[in-house]
This record gives C-alpha cells, structure tokens and sequence, in this order.
C-alpha cells in the first residue's frame, strides 16, 4: 500500500530516459539484448550489456530509486522459473542507510514475486567496502567479504545482482554459498559489463 501512495505522489520514471509510467520503460528495455558470460564455476545471465539503457538504470538504483528496483526486478522474474531460490548479493550497510533500502534485496524480492520464486537473504556482508570506483585489481583481489547465515545440502540457488563488472563479488559470494553446502551454478543481473 505505502508503494501505491508514493507512486500516486511521485509517479515511476524510467531510470533511463524519464519516460513516467514506469522505472524502466520497454522502449529502453529493447535496446538490451540478453548475454551470458562464464565466471569461473558460475553461468552468469543479464538482460543484456551494461551500456546505455541499462546502464543508466543500474546507476538509478545505486542512487536509490526504488520504482527503478521494482521495474528491474519484473524483468529479471521473466528470466527465472518458478520455484528457484535466489540469493541476493547484500549491499554494505554504509549503502543502505544513504539509499534507504538495498536495491539488489528489492529487485530479488518483486522477481521472485512475478516468477514464483523464493528469495533466501541469507548472505551477510561481513568486511570490505563497495566495489564501486574500485580498479580491476583491487575487485579482483577482494574476497572474504560475505558468510553465509544458514546450513543448505546441496540446494541449487541462484545468485542475484545488480551488475557485474569482473565478476569478483559473484565469485565470493558463490564461495560462502558453497561453503554453506549450496551448490550455486548461475547468477542472473541486470547488466554484464563487456570489458573492465
């Protein structure tokens, strides 16, 4: 209901061109073409490069735009099948108090809503900073920054993100999954950036 009076106050725009209606309009979304990239052990699905369009929306939902979120993660529960387990990748908390909500946590939360899916918040930032503004090396470099707040055996989960750059934050995440006794073989995002 609060969604419904923000929305009546302060209509959704589209993180991209500002089409109201909507955080992310179709005419910007068919722009994207969806990619797939191998990261290691994992298969990683966007929606498609982050350039244009996308990209855009992805640095409206880092500027805290929940209409965006909601938008974001109507699409991404397009590309699930019903009855996955997602995993969204937490945000610091520095980044949730300046947002207000964590954007990867509500974009899970609304595709497992549209797919019938089942969203898990079980990973928990333990160390380290953002990776935003970060050098190739130093995200690559970044590991040990998650754990895993429950026991799986074997559950297959899928990771959620907003963007992957090098790919550094998936992979660890994945390693405290499986860790935990999760067996984690994909990860869907909104974007996939093409070269860092």
């Amino acid at each position: 209901m609060w969604d419904q009076v923000v929305d009546l106050l302060f209509p959704p725009q589209c993180g991209a061109c500002g089409e109201i209606g909507t955080g992310f309009c179709d005419l910007c979304a068919a722009e994207a073409s969806p990619l797939e990239r191998r990261q290691d052990a994992l298969l990683v699905r966007g929606l498609g490069a982050y350039s244009g369009a996308l990209r855009a929306a992805v640095l409206a939902l880092k500027d805290g735009r929940r209409d965006v979120a909601r938008a974001l993660g109507e699409r991404l529960g397009s590309r699930l099948v019903p009855g996955a387990l997602l995993v969204p990748v937490p945000t610091t908390a520095v980044r949730r108090r300046v947002r207000g909500f964590d954007g990867v946590i509500e974009m899970a939360r609304v595709a497992a809503r549209a797919s019938g899916a089942l969203p898990l918040e079980v990973l928990r930032q333990c160390a380290g900073d953002a990776q935003r503004g970060r050098s190739r090396e130093a995200r690559l470099g970044a590991s040990g920054r998650f754990v895993c707040e429950r026991d799986f055996h074997g559950e297959p989960l899928v990771l959620v993100d907003d963007v992957c750059t090098t790919g550094a934050t998936l992979d660890d995440c994945a390693r405290a999954l499986r860790e935990a006794g999760a067996t984690v073989q994909e990860a869907l995002v909104v974007a996939i950036a093409q070269s860092f």
